[in-house]
């Protein structure tokens, strides 16, 4: 690859960050887990407060504000980028709950399982038509979580599902949005700010704040958290714009397979009963879809 695209139309760029960002995201949990002591809401909070620094700076550096400056005073977009900011926001939540819970691997399952959800979203809301190879791998797909289901007395995974859910919907919400994607999060994360800095000062009214009340550590690894949440979207979002949909499809699962081996082998989660049925299952599925549009991309 070259910094230009390249005969298979990708750009070095566009691969690079679109890299950093998937490499990222599958090392959050060993960063995360290191504040697993601080109250979840609070390290949410954190991660809408210090990103909103860095997106602003980004945005500047790139002489975009105008744009920022146009969505905040036009209700539809607010409106929408509300949408967003509420999906995202319940996504950090239910991920930061899996790693203080010790249920990496479920949230690994959830991000396997996403894309299949993300087809199956543009089948029903978007009318596209699926091939029955992609029919095969969203059937796989619920298949596992059934399966997942059935083991837990009927009880759904409802933080892979919750995870899956939200992050597919966020992103079919997202692509709605008319605004560049860092104006689109920094805009995000600046709807959440009223709520973040809110709750923060209700804690320091309660005398229960640990920021800066638990040692200079923690401190600078909330801090931090902004840097780890703002990073990787913004990478990915400018990245993806340089690959193709298929180097994309099978960039989309270095995440997952990374959290699934930090799961197994930094928190030594239990592999075990239905979660070895379920995951292969939920490989197969993907690689019937990935080989379904690889072929399909190669025919056009």
């Amino acid at each position: 690859m070259n910094s230009e695209r390249s005969q298979s139309g990708d750009t070095r760029t566009g691969f690079f960050q679109a890299l950093s960002a998937y490499l990222i995201w599958g090392a959050l949990p060993i960063y995360l887990s290191l504040v697993n002591h601080v109250n979840l809401p609070e390290v949410l909070a954190h991660r809408v407060l210090w990103s909103v620094p860095l997106a602003l700076l980004v945005l500047v550096v790139l002489g975009r504000t105008a744009d920022l400056r146009r969505a905040m005073v036009t209700p539809r977009l607010l409106a929408m980028a509300g949408v967003t900011a509420i999906l995202v926001s319940i996504n950090w939540g239910v991920y930061l709950y899996a790693i203080q819970s010790g249920q990496v691997l479920s949230a690994a399952l959830g991000y396997y399982i996403n894309p299949l959800f993300s087809i199956f979203l543009a089948a029903v809301i978007l009318r596209e038509k699926l091939s029955r190879a992609q029919w095969l791998a969203v059937g796989l797909a619920a298949g596992a979580v059934a399966l997942l289901t059935w083991e837990a007395g009927g009880r759904l995974p409802w933080i892979s599902v919750t995870l899956t859910v939200s992050w597919g919907f966020y992103a079919l919400a997202k692509r709605a949005l008319p605004i560049g994607p860092n104006q689109g999060f920094t805009l995000e994360v600046l709807l959440l700010l009223p709520l973040a800095l809110g709750y923060l000062g209700w804690l320091a009214g309660q005398g229960n704040l640990q920021f800066g009340f638990t040692g200079w550590i923690d401190v600078v690894l909330l801090m931090g958290t902004g840097v780890a949440t703002a990073v990787p979207l913004m990478l990915y979002a400018n990245g993806a714009k340089g690959l193709r949909l298929t180097t994309i499809a099978l960039m989309q699962y270095i995440t997952p397979s990374f959290i699934f081996l930090v799961a197994l082998f930094v928190f030594e989660e239990a592999f075990e009963g239905a979660r070895r049925i379920a995951f292969p299952i939920i490989w197969a599925a993907l690689i019937l879809y990935t080989g379904d549009l690889m072929a399909r991309r190669a025919r056009r």
